[in-house]
């Protein structure tokens, strides 16, 4: 059974970066990242800056960011495997 991570917005932008996406701005308590492919197409997302993020964010961060990057690969980042 799987179990989601307790993350702060760093782990989360560390765990995204190491896709490729990087912080373009921060406005207020969220940060913008983006990643551009070879082909010139921009991947943006939206990361709230919090010491904790609540597990509902998470999971929200984690399906969005799951349109660009295939879900094998991110799930080792958001998700535990608790046996």
């Amino acid at each position: 059974m799987t179990r989601l991570r307790q993350l702060s917005a760093r782990d989360v932008l560390k765990a995204l970066g190491s896709f490729g996406f990087r912080v373009i701005s921060t406005r207020g308590s969220h940060a913008k990242l983006r990643r551009v492919l070879s082909g010139g197409e921009r991947q943006t997302l939206a990361v709230p800056i919090h010491k904790n993020l609540a597990p509902g964010t998470l999971h929200a961060i984690f399906r969005q960011a799951c349109r660009y990057i295939p879900e094998a690969d991110l799930k080792p980042w958001f998700f535990t495997d608790e046996r």
